[in-house]
């Protein structure tokens, strides 16, 4: 029987006064069916960050439907609180969110720079895309890889939740077999550490020290942003 087992830690890091990121489950757990996991990170320095990711994880729980849906829903949930409280004009997040099924195909959906990695059979991939001003300019060629880290527009997104009633939603899903091994984070993660150090970070034992290696990895390089990690083994 298969099982899936998972870690998480989050962090404020070094720079930032609140920690705006949300996700779910908040604690380690595990089961043989099905597991609900996200990320959500509420857009740095905007108002309501924090409000915006927690209001985007608690909506896409308690959704019904595809992960498609849970997201969509998540987003319209921001806006009807922006209609509520118009002082909160202009929060918004990222979500990444995956519908895990221990013994079949497993769905996600995605909107933003937090990011899905999959650790499978010794080589990491990153499995969503960045909804980046950055990623659009590498995608056209007009920078390179190297310029990235550099860039004056390396934060800036192109898509969040809450800011239009119809985001284009990432949507998608993929094949977990024995001995893979999934991360979500926000880009507290990804901004301070290269592929090649989260590859490193992710091949610890358990999950719950990968996760926690990856923080611990971040805040040493600097921890400029919040940093989140959930951290999600495949067993047999």
């Amino acid at each position: 029987m298969t099982s899936l087992l998972w870690a998480v830690a989050t962090h404020r890091g070094r720079v930032r006064h609140a920690n705006e990121d949300s996700v779910h489950p908040t604690t380690a757990g595990s089961t043989g069916e099905r597991a609900l996991v996200m990320v959500a990170d509420g857009m740095g320095g905007a108002v309501g960050g924090e409000i915006a990711s927690r209001i985007a994880v608690d909506t896409a729980v308690g959704a019904e439907g595809t992960a498609r849906d849970r997201v969509a829903a998540a987003n319209l949930a921001i806006l009807a609180e922006v209609g509520r409280r118009p002082e909160l004009a202009g929060m918004g997040t990222t979500m990444t969110l995956f519908e895990l099924r221990a013994d079949g195909p497993s769905s996600f959906a995605h909107v933003g720079d937090s990011r899905a990695y999959l650790l499978h059979a010794g080589d990491l991939a990153q499995v969503t895309v960045d909804h980046t001003v950055v990623n659009e300019y590498l995608r056209s060629g007009k920078i390179r890889p190297e310029d990235i880290a550099s860039h004056p527009q390396r934060s800036m997104l192109t898509r969040a939740l809450g800011l239009v009633p119809n985001v284009a939603i990432d949507s998608g899903s993929i094949d977990l077999i024995d001995g893979d091994r999934l991360l979500l984070c926000s880009d507290g993660v990804n901004a301070m550490l290269s592929d090649a150090e989260i590859h490193q970070a992710l091949m610890c034992e358990t999950a719950e020290e990968a996760a926690w290696d990856l923080v611990e990895r971040a805040n040493r390089a600097g921890g400029h942003d919040n940093i989140t990690a959930l951290v999600v083994d495949v067993r047999r």
